[in-house]
């Protein structure tokens, strides 16, 4: 139970950030697509804080499916799940997860501020650290057996199969383990093949993986250990980047950087390219920075710390570097300010699986975005789609998929976070607050089951 001392520093300072902070003047149309409105940032002493608070979905309640679709519980119950991940025989293995604990460092205003806010958020919770299985043997639409597949972890999160092992990344290192189809526990000790960064501050903890077509390379998320820089450019080695390891020897390289905190991954089934989401710095105001999705060149830097959506100077990070703001690539697409996304799945999935869902959901990415903290209004707390054609996004503003996760109340009855298709071709959606897994259909085959 919190102490009384704490309640009222919370209280107060609740009310102190409501009273600061900007409004955003732009519209959702003018923060998105390929060309955003880019303004002036605005800076002050107290950042801009407006995130939800968290409650529950009530009973019977779940998220507003667009027009066509249906959503159902795939399965309820779940312990903060973060990540989805589909085998090949269609049983889904969920990330249970959170930030590993803290080790003690100096205090700081912004950190306490910040872990409050987190608390607020749902974020708070302690990390399950395992990896649940689940299966719907009856082909219902909802999985009647959950397992402990794997626990003992350290705050997973991504998971890739190659060929009969499964790779898992913990927040410092990529762990493989056996996989026989079907079982659905193992017991066996992991395997290390490649440290990640993870260290005393571990800002951005969430890594995810993905396996290259042919089976012998994985690409890993790490994200920042700041907001720009400010623990200094030493605490940034390997961060803010997506890293490419060597299955065969566990040798890691560069493969992109400047990417502030980039998370879900997938292959863009037209072309082949690697796309990313990131969610971009904060402090600049309600209308800055446009979290992203985009193509990931090999060797590309994408700004961060020094610049962003391009060219943009943050005349915050000290000191300049403008021969890295010369090199800085455009992101392909903006998804809006603060929005948080987190997961990316496209129609055609890395699992093979096509999305089995009516126009306009048939060519594009699916991206769940779990909604963020620095913008008045709020933005988030929704899953989208964003249509492509011959393998780029196209011009116009993110299709919403599911909405209403917040409530009646103003707060977050859920948060989306990963996504993905099902072997069934039903897209699949992690909810950490509400603590379930959410099934997306066609309308007309939802009625027919």
């Amino acid at each position: 139970m919190k102490s009384h001392s704490t309640l009222v520093a919370a209280t107060i300072l609740s009310l102190t950030l409501a009273a600061c902070g900007d409004n955003a003047q732009l519209s959702d149309q003018q923060s998105t697509g390929p060309n955003p409105q880019i303004p002036q940032p605005i800076t002050s002493l107290i950042p801009t804080v407006n995130i939800a608070g968290v409650s529950s979905w009530p009973e019977g309640a779940k998220p507003q499916a667009a027009a066509g679709l249906s959503v159902n519980a795939f399965a309820k119950g779940l312990d903060h799940p973060r990540w989805i991940y589909v085998l090949p025989n269609g049983d889904v293995l969920v990330a249970e997860s959170n930030k590993p604990k803290k080790e003690k460092t100096e205090f700081s205003v912004r950190g306490w501020v910040m872990g409050i806010v987190q608390g607020w958020a749902g974020a708070g919770v302690e990390s399950r650290n395992r990896i649940t299985l689940l299966r719907d043997a009856n082909g219902d639409g909802v999985a009647e057996v959950k397992t402990d597949f794997i626990t003992g972890l350290h705050s997973p999160f991504g998971m890739a199969l190659v060929g009969d092992q499964l790779y898992v990344a913990n927040t410092d290192a990529v762990i493989r383990f056996p996989y026989k189809d079907g079982e659905t526990k193992i017991s066996s000790a992991g395997e290390k093949i490649a440290d990640l960064p993870g260290g005393p501050i571990n800002h951005h903890w969430t890594k995810n993986i993905i396996a290259s077509k042919d089976g012998t390379k994985l690409y890993a998320t790490s994200g920042s250990n700041s907001n720009v820089a400010e623990n200094g450019l030493e605490a940034e080695e390997n961060r803010a980047a997506i890293l490419e390891i060597d299955i065969a020897t566990g040798s890691t390289r560069l493969f992109a950087s400047g990417l502030r905190n980039p998370n879900g991954l997938g292959w863009e089934p037209t072309t082949g390219a690697l796309w990313t989401v990131v969610n971009e710095r904060d402090e600049l105001g309600s209308d800055l920075v446009p979290d992203y999705l985009t193509s990931v060149q090999d060797g590309g830097f994408y700004g961060w710390p020094f610049s962003y959506w391009g060219k943009h100077v943050d005349t915050r990070v000290k000191p300049p570097k403008p021969e890295m703001v010369a090199k800085a690539i455009v992101p392909d697409y903006a998804l809006g300010n603060h929005v948080a996304p987190l997961g990316l799945t496209f129609a055609q999935s890395t699992e093979g699986n096509t999305a089995n869902l009516p126009a306009p959901f048939t060519a594009g990415a699916f991206i769940g975005n779990h909604g963020s903290w620095n913008r008045k209004p709020r933005s988030g707390y929704a899953v989208v789609f964003v249509p492509f054609t011959d393998g780029k996004p196209s011009q116009h503003p993110p299709i919403n998929v599911l909405t209403g996760f917040i409530g009646a109340d103003d707060k977050a009855q859920g948060r989306p976070v990963g996504v993905t298709i099902g072997k069934d071709g039903a897209l699949l959606v992690a909810d950490d607050v509400g603590n379930t897994i959410w099934r997306v259909t066609g309308a007309a085959r939802s009625a027919q089951q």
